[in-house]
């Protein structure tokens, strides 16, 4: 080996081990084999803001806009970088900039529908390994909301971790833990407070090099100040929680990946008090899973649960096994996924009935006058 391959060996794995800490692996690696042969670079999307990004990349921090071409073949928010993705780039570390040709498909994602009717895609965090669904143990409590967390966690990919935050306000703990483990079967549940440092120690084995974890939860639930204490500096601003019924205020206005000191990479996001749901098949059934193996346990597959005899659940709401409300909102957020989906089968008509409306309109000016 010659001195210059030698130098090209050291730079390639030097430049592994830069990627490695922004949590690139074998995954993306394979995907991105393709690209390198043809000299492109990579880099992670850390923040955007109007369709302009900052990423990393082994060239440091660069200002990335997307090409004309992926602007133009993107159909929806979806096909536009999210923080978190990782994205095909040409550098121009001269100038501290690059531009993004393509998204490297995502391992995994958090999203949810936007507000309104319209049925469309936001990615809150891309490629996630662990999601903190972070919840205040003061007057904002609320265990209906958790289950719409837990079902877009479960849908994402990635692993759900529940942290009850601000243990420091609650009065009765017990209860509290008792209620979350009802809705959360399976699912580590850590109770901390970051304004005392309680707790915290509990969060270490999901800070590993290069680990990626999504802080979701309503504004106010102390996001932002525990990313601050387990980096040991103020990273991001915090605000406090208003008067009288301790709901946050917007404190973090867009997402951003900011990297730890332990080498784990946490995904700050703005507080969601709506979250409406999208497609959620998985993410149901490992939200709702007690509450599905009792309906399974009904005699008949069509029971309405209502007078029909040997109907398990029925008998679970009667003997106390199965709480009213969980069972009301498991009926509730299945309507509202039903209502979903027709809304998206609409979209995606509409979309195909546009779509050879112009191939029609295209084919009908290219034809030779006669």
């Amino acid at each position: 080996m010659n001195q210059l391959q030698g130098e090209s060996v050291v730079n390639q794995q030097t430049t592994y081990t830069v990627l490695q800490s922004l949590g690139w692996n074998e995954y993306f690696s394979k995907l991105f084999a393709a690209y390198a042969e043809q000299g492109y670079h990579v880099g992670r999307i850390t923040l955007e803001h109007k369709r302009i990004y900052r990423l990393l990349s082994e060239y440091g921090e660069l200002l990335g806009e997307v090409t004309g071409k992926l602007r133009f073949e993107a159909t929806g928010r979806e096909d536009f970088p999210a923080v978190g993705d990782w994205v095909v780039i040409k550098p121009r570390p001269e100038e501290q900039k690059a531009s993004i040709h393509t998204i490297l498909p995502r391992k995994s994602k958090f999203s949810r529908k936007l507000a309104g009717d319209t049925v469309e895609e936001q990615i809150v965090a891309a490629n996630v390994d662990t999601v903190f669904l972070v919840n205040a143990l003061n007057n904002d409590f609320n265990i209906r909301r958790m289950e719409r967390y837990l079902i877009l966690a479960w849908e994402s990919g990635a692993t759900p971790v529940i942290v009850l935050s601000k243990a420091d306000l609650c009065e009765d703990l017990d209860a509290r833990m008792a209620e979350v483990e009802s809705i959360a079967i399976g699912v580590p549940i850590h109770v901390v407070s970051a304004a005392q440092g309680e707790g915290l120690d509990q969060l270490e084995p999901y800070l590993g090099v290069g680990n990626t974890i999504a802080l979701i939860g309503s504004s106010g639930v102390g996001k932002s100040t525990l990313i601050n204490t387990l980096s040991g500096t103020d990273m991001l601003r915090v605000n406090g929680v208003r008067g009288g019924d301790d709901r946050g205020r917007h404190t973090t206005t867009h997402r951003e990946l900011v990297q730890l000191p332990s080498g784990a990479l946490m995904i700050d996001t703005p507080g969601m008090r709506e979250l409406q749901l999208l497609e959620a098949d998985e993410g149901f059934r490992g939200a709702f899973d007690d509450v599905d193996s009792i309906v399974e346990a009904c005699r008949f597959n069509d029971c309405q649960h209502a007078k029909e005899p040997g109907c398990a659940v029925r008998t679970a709401l009667a003997d106390g096994s199965l709480e009213q409300a969980r069972f009301d909102s498991y009926l509730k957020l299945q309507r509202e996924l039903a209502y979903v989906a027709r809304k998206e089968n609409e979209r995606l008509a509409a979309n195909e009935k546009a779509k050879w409306k112009k191939i029609s309109m295209d084919l009908r000016q290219r034809k030779p006058k006669r």
